[in-house]
């Protein structure tokens, strides 16, 4: 089980990238916060789940089953051991049920940069399509987010909508 709470929330773009994802709902993470200050190879801000251990923090996420033989391209994908590591979590599914999920933890901060407008909004689709708490989406939307100076890299990344 694979917890995501970021870009990889919306189902297009994770099977894009793991083509069995299955999601399996909403779920919580305490004691962490979400924070745009991952360090990202293309010099903006990416999600990070940042551990606070106060119980009043949460991270809310997606659950995904993936096929274990595709979590390679997954963790390359994510860039393990280049800014992000994975961690094991217990998290609350909507049934109420505590779940063990692998996710992946910023290691790379950096507090000043912001997401690019596209990675935001692939965020904001996978919240919402998994049907996300709307205060959380809004949390999300508020976010500032700029524009990638890379128009091709924009395009690529938003083309997987284009069939709705």
């Amino acid at each position: 089980m694979y917890f995501s709470y970021g870009s990889n929330m919306s189902v297009r773009r994770l099977r894009r990238r793991v083509p069995s994802a299955q999601a399996k709902g909403p779920a919580v993470l305490t004691g962490h916060q979400l924070r745009f200050h991952k360090k990202s190879r293309d010099g903006s801000a990416k999600l990070d789940t940042f551990a606070t251990d106060r119980p009043q923090d949460r991270v809310i996420g997606v659950l995904f089953e993936i096929d274990k033989t595709e979590k390679k391209l997954l963790d390359a994908e994510e860039g393990v051991g280049r800014g992000y590591e994975e961690k094991t979590v217990t998290v609350e599914n909507a049934q109420g049920k505590t779940v063990r999920a692998f996710t992946y933890y910023a290691t790379d901060i950096d507090a000043s940069l912001k997401p690019y407008h596209w990675y935001k909004e692939h965020a904001l689709r996978g919240a919402r399509e998994n049907g996300l708490p709307e205060d959380y989406v809004q949390m999300i939307e508020s976010a500032e987010s700029v524009d990638d100076q890379n128009p091709s890299r924009r395009e690529d990344e938003l083309s997987i909508y284009e069939r709705e």
